[in-house]
C-alpha cells in the first residue's frame, strides 16, 4: 500500500473504520428519525388545521357572487347558463365538478374548465387571507383537534426547529461522506481498489470522524433524541392543551400561522424597507443555539435587521416582543464568539431585563447599579455576559475608552431618553456608542411622528444619514418615511403582523423599591396589616417606582394612540394614581359608582378621540362591563383572588376586541406582591385553571385564593422574618399573631369600595 497523504495521515481503516462508520450510521438515523417525527407531528397540524382553513374559504366563497369570475378571465367568461341553473356564487361553483357543470344546458367543456380554475383561483386568493380563530370560551371538537396537535409541536419548544435545522444539514453533509468512506472497512478493498479510490476513501474517513466529533461536542445526539421523545409523546388530555393555549397562545398562533401560509403580509412584516435591504436581511441565518424561545417571523427578521444593518433603532410598535427580537441578536452573536454584551435602560425596567435575559437566552445576566455597581461591572468585564445597567448609572461607570473592553452589541432600550444630545445620560450613550461596532436602540415611539428626535438619535448610530431626513419624509405617511430612513430604521404596527389578533399578551413588570417605597412597606409589615403591605407601593407617590413604571407605560400608549384601562384593588391607589396622569382619565369605577354611571363612564372612555385612560377597581370593573375599547391593561397589584384578575382582563380580552390586548402587571421585588406569586405557583397548575374554567368557578370564584386568614397570615410572618422586623419582640408581635378575624389583625378583605 502506498504512503497516505497528508490528509489521510491517521484515518481510520479496518475495525476503526468499521466502528466509526457505525457511529456514523447511528448518528444519521437518530437524526432522520428527527426529521421523520417532525414531518409527523406538521402532518398531524395540517390535518387538523386543513378542515377549518376549508370551512373558512367555504364561508367567504358562498359570499361572492358568481359574476366575480368574470373578473378572473378578464370577462371571457359566459355565465348566463351557469347562473341560470341556479349557481349564484363562486363557492357553488367551486363545490361542483366539471361532469355537473357539463350537464347545463348550454355549457361545453370549455366553459366548465374555465369556470371551474376561476373559482380555483379565488379559492387560492381567499385562503391566503383567512385566519383560524381559536375561541377559548367556545371549544368544539375540531378545535380542541388543532390545539392538541399544536401543543405537541408548543411543548417541544425552539429545540425542534433547532434540531430539524441541525438534522437536515448533518444528513447533507454526513451521507455522501459515509458512503465514500465505505472501503476503508477493510484493508483488502483499499489495497485493491486502486490509489485514487483508496485516497477518497481514506481523506471521507477522516471528514467522517470529525463530523461525528463535532455532532457530538455539540450535543446532536441527546438533541436528536430528546426532540424525538418529545415529539412522540402521547397527546396530553384537551384540558391540558387548552390551558396550555391560553398561557402562551402567541406561539400556537406563530405555528398556525407558519403551517398554513396565512402569516402577515411580507412588506409589511418587513417594514415597506426596500428589497435590496430587505434580501440582505434574509440571507442572513440566525442562530439560535443559545435561545430558549421561539421566535415569530417578524421578530427573527428584526432580529436579522439589527445584525446586518448594525446601528439600527427598532420602532415596533408596543406589544410585539422588541426584547426578546434584542435577545435573539446578542445570542446570535454569542453563537459566533462575542462575550460581553451592554444593555442600558430606564431603572423602572432594569429587573424585567434581567429576568427577561435568563429565561428567554443561555446568557448570563449581570445588573450594573446601585451601590454595588463597579463590583458588577468588574465581574462583566472580567467574566463576560450581558451587564444591563441604568440611565443615570452609566455614566458613572469607567470610561469605555479606558475600560478594556468592546461590547459585541450595545443596546439601548427607551432611546428616546437620549434625544437631547447635551444631557448627561446622551453623553455617557454616546461615548460607548462610539466604541462599539453594533449598536441597537429601542423605542416604541413612531418615530414618523417625531421626525427631529429621529434625527438626532441616528446622529448616534448613522451620522451620514441624519442631514438627509426631512420632515417632508414624516409628513409623506409611515410607509414613505420608513423606506426613506430604512438604512437605521424599522417599525411594525400590530395590524399589519399579528393576523391572528386579537391575542394576549402578558407582561409582569418587576419593580425595586425605592427607599422611601421601602420604609413604607416596612411600617405596613411592622404593623402586621396584609392589605397595607399590597398598597404601601404607592403610598408615597413623589418616589414611588411602581407609579414611575405606570406613568411610563401610559406615556407609550398615548404616543400609539391607545387606550388603556388601569385596575387596581383600591380606591386609594386609583386616586393616586389618577392624580399622576395627564391626558384624559375617566373614572375611577368603584362599587359605590351605580350601574348606569358606570356605563356612561365607560361609553365616554369608548367614545374619545385616541389614547385615553380609565380607572376601575377590579372588583366593579371585572364583572359586568364590557371595556373592548382598552387594548392595554395595567394591573396595579396581583390579585389575591386570581379569577378576579382573569375576569378583569376578560372584559377588554373578548368579543369585539380587534387589537392584542397587552396585560401588564405591576409587581415588586422582595415584597407581598412575590410572596403571593410563590404560593400562588406552588398550587397544582391544572386544578387551578380547571377550576377557574369550570362552572363552580363563576359561582366560587375563591375555590383557589390566597386571601383567607391562614393564608395572609403566613405571608405577614414570613415578611416580618426575613426583614428582621417587631416579630421577633414579642411585645410587638400580637397583631401579626393574633387569630384571622380580630380586630384588624391581618387585614385580608378591605373595604368593599377599597378606600382603605
Amino acid at each position: 500500500m502506498t504512503e497516505a497523504g497528508p490528509a489521510q495521515a491517521g484515518a481510520p481503516t479496518g475495525r476503526s473504520a468499521r466502528e466509526l462508520l457505525e457511529r456514523a450510521e447511528r448518528l444519521l438515523g437518530t437524526a432522520r428519525a428527527v426529521l421523520t417525527d417532525h414531518a409527523g407531528a406538521v402532518d398531524a397540524v395540517r390535518a387538523a388545521l386543513n378542515p377549518l382553513l376549508d370551512g373558512l374559504v367555504r364561508r367567504e366563497l358562498s359570499a361572492i357572487p358568481v359574476s366575480r369570475l368574470k373578473d378572473v378571465t378578464e370577462g371571457r367568461l359566459r355565465l348566463g347558463a351557469v347562473e341560470q341553473a341556479g349557481f349564484t356564487t363562486v363557492g357553488q361553483v367551486h363545490e361542483a365538478n366539471r361532469y355537473e357543470l357539463r350537464q347545463i344546458s348550454g355549457v361545453g367543456a370549455q366553459t366548465a374548465d374555465q369556470a371551474l380554475a376561476a373559482a380555483g383561483q379565488i379559492a387560492h386568493a381567499v385562503r391566503d387571507t383567512v385566519a383560524v380563530r381559536i375561541d377559548v370560551d367556545a371549544p368544539d371538537e375540531a378545535t380542541t383537534a388543532l390545539v392538541n396537535a399544536l401543543h405537541r409541536l408548543v411543548e417541544a419548544g425552539p429545540d425542534v426547529r433547532r434540531a430539524v435545522d441541525a438534522a437536515g444539514r448533518l444528513i447533507a453533509r454526513l451521507e455522501p461522506l459515509a458512503v465514500a468512506a465505505g472501503p476503508a472497512r477493510g484493508r483488502l478493498r483499499l489495497l485493491f481498489g486502486g490509489r485514487e479510490a483508496r485516497a477518497r476513501a481514506l481523506t471521507a474517513a477522516v471528514s467522517v470522524r470529525d463530523e461525528v466529533d463535532e455532532a457530538a461536542a455539540r450535543g446532536l445526539p441527546l438533541l436528536f433524541g430528546q426532540v424525538s421523545a418529545d415529539l412522540l409523546r402521547e397527546a396530553d388530555t384537551g384540558l391540558a392543551a387548552w390551558v396550555d393555549f391560553e398561557l402562551r397562545s402567541a406561539e400556537y398562533y406563530s405555528l398556525i400561522a407558519e403551517l398554513s401560509g396565512s402569516g402577515p403580509d411580507r412588506d409589511a412584516a418587513e417594514g415597506f424597507i426596500p428589497a435590496g435591504i430587505a434580501d440582505r436581511v434574509r440571507g442572513l441565518r440566525l442562530d439560535d443555539a443559545h435561545l430558549r424561545v421561539s421566535l415569530r417571523g417578524y421578530q427573527s427578521f428584526g432580529a436579522r435587521f439589527a445584525l446586518a444593518q448594525k446601528r439600527v433603532i427598532l420602532g415596533d410598535e408596543m406589544g410585539l416582543g422588541k426584547t426578546v427580537q434584542a435577545i435573539a441578536a446578542l445570542a446570535h452573536l454569542a453563537a459566533h464568539g462575542e462575550t460581553h454584551f451592554l444593555v442600558v435602560c430606564p431603572a423602572s425596567v432594569l429587573i424585567n431585563w434581567a429576568r427577561e435575559v435568563r429565561a428567554r437566552s443561555t446568557l448570563r445576566a449581570l445588573p450594573v447599579h446601585g451601590p454595588e455597581r463597579h463590583g458588577a461591572f468588574a465581574e462583566w468585564r472580567e467574566s463576560g455576559g450581558v451587564a444591563v445597567t441604568t440611565f443615570d448609572a452609566l455614566h458613572t461607570l469607567p470610561d469605555p475608552r479606558d475600560c478594556g473592553v468592546r461590547p459585541g452589541m450595545l443596546v439601548v432600550d427607551e432611546a428616546h431618553y437620549v434625544k437631547n444630545p447635551e444631557t448627561r445620560r446622551s453623553r455617557a450613550v454616546s461615548g460607548w456608542t462610539g466604541r462599539t461596532e453594533r449598536v441597537l436602540f429601542l423605542t416604541g415611539t413612531p418615530m414618523e411622528n417625531r421626525v427631529e428626535e429621529f434625527r438626532s438619535l441616528v446622529r448616534h448610530l448613522q451620522p451620514e444619514l441624519a442631514p438627509s431626513v426631512h420632515t417632508t419624509h414624516g409628513a409623506a405617511g409611515s410607509q414613505a418615511f420608513r423606506r426613506a430612513v430604512a438604512p437605521a430604521y424599522l417599525r411594525r404596527n400590530q395590524e399589519d403582523v399579528l393576523t391572528e389578533l386579537p391575542a394576549l399578551v402578558q407582561v409582569d413588570e418587576w419593580e425595586q423599591f425605592s427607599e422611601e417605597d421601602l420604609a413604607a412597606y416596612r411600617e405596613a409589615v411592622d404593623a402586621g396589616q396584609f392589605m397595607r403591605m399590597r398598597r404601601a407601593a404607592y403610598a408615597r407617590p413623589g418616589t414611588s417606582a411602581k407609579l414611575d413604571r405606570l406613568r411610563e407605560l401610559v406615556a407609550e400608549t398615548a404616543e400609539n394612540g391607545l387606550k388603556v384601562v388601569v385596575f387596581s384593588y383600591f380606591g386609594e391607589v386609583l386616586r393616586t394614581v389618577g392624580q399622576a396622569l395627564e391626558g384624559e382619565v375617566f373614572g375611577p369605577l368603584a362599587g359605590s359608582v351605580p350601574a348606569a354611571r358606570r356605563q356612561d363612564i365607560v361609553d365616554g372612555f369608548a367614545a374619545a378621540d385616541g389614547h385615553a385612560v380609565l380607572l376601575s377597581q377590579i372588583q366593579a370593573g371585572g364583572t359586568g362591563l364590557n371595556l373592548q375599547a382598552a387594548s392595554v391593561v395595567i394591573l396595579c397589584e396581583p390579585q389575591i383572588k386570581p379569577t378576579m384578575e382573569h375576569q378583569a382582563v376578560a372584559r377588554a380580552h373578548r368579543m369585539g376586541q380587534i387589537r392584542t390586548v397587552r396585560v401588564h402587571r405591576l409587581l415588586a421585588t422582595d415584597s407581598v406582591d412575590e410572596r403571593m406569586l410563590d404560593i400562588l405557583a406552588r398550587k397544582e397548575r391544572l386544578f387551578d385553571l380547571y377550576a377557574r374554567r369550570s362552572d363552580i368557578a363563576e359561582t366560587t370564584p375563591d375555590a383557589v385564593d390566597v386571601s383567607d386568614g391562614s393564608l395572609a397570615r403566613r405571608i405577614v410572618e414570613e415578611e416580618q422574618r426575613r426583614l428582621a422586623s417587631r416579630a421577633a419582640d414579642p411585645a410587638n408581635s400580637a397583631e401579626a399573631s393574633s387569630p384571622a378575624g380580630t380586630a384588624d389583625a391581618v387585614d385580608t378583605t378591605g373595604p368593599a369600595t377599597g378606600a382603605g
